[in-house]
């Protein structure tokens, strides 16, 4: 494994820390993590990122796809650890980095869990579901959710048995990655902003 990465944003005294990972298919700097990291340090949180093996791989020219669920749950818990006891840790990501860190938060000492376009299930297979272990998860968690995202949209998700201590928060027309259609009013930027606004609120509010 590549030594890790850390690329950190805001405070270094802030009430509180969130690990993002990134999602499938774009690095830990990409532009959508780029303003939720930026934003959320703007609201005075401190921001970590990092990235899967495979991604670090990318930047050095070798063309593969994402690691083994295995490797992926490791590199999570590597980035934890790489950061030490911090007082109040919140883990989660941009679809693949937000399943992963849900699947191991319980495990960590994390007070909160936020998902940023969650994929209930692969792409075109809506009866695969990745939703076992959301149904019992301890952890506070916020999951920011595009209405038509084709990973789980707001009609499917209805009918979903999950959690309690899971929240929704539902982006009007928004696609995986929020984006929405002209024809909805809405723009990527707006619905960027309410994602950076709720997790703000959502972690300030965290025991």
């Amino acid at each position: 494994m590549n030594q890790m990465k850390l690329l950190q944003s805001g405070p270094q005294d802030a009430p509180a820390t969130v690990i993002l990972a990134h999602g499938a298919g774009a690095p830990m700097d990409s532009p959508f993590m780029e303003v939720i990291a930026i934003g959320l340090a703007d609201e005075g949180l401190t921001v970590v990122r990092f990235e899967f093996p495979y991604m670090a791989d990318r930047r050095l020219g070798q063309r593969r796809g994402p690691d083994r669920q295995s490797v992926l749950i490791d590199t999570w818990r590597e980035a934890i650890s790489a950061l030490g006891p911090l007082r109040r840790l919140v883990i989660g990501g941009k679809s693949m980095g937000g399943r992963i860190a849900s699947m191991i938060a319980d495990e960590t000492e994390a007070v909160g869990l936020v998902c940023l376009g969650y994929p209930f299930h692969p792409p075109g297979r809506p009866k695969s579901l990745r939703t076992g272990h959301l149904e019992s998860l301890r952890t506070s968690t916020l999951i920011v959710q595009g209405e038509r995202d084709p990973l789980g949209g707001r009609e499917e998700v209805a009918g979903y048995h999950l959690s309690r201590s899971i929240r929704i928060l539902w982006l009007p027309d928004g696609n995986h990655s929020f984006k929405p259609r002209k024809k909805s009013g809405h723009t990527s930027e707006g619905h960027q902003a309410t994602a950076v606004s709720a997790i703000a609120d959502f972690v300030r509010l965290l025991d």
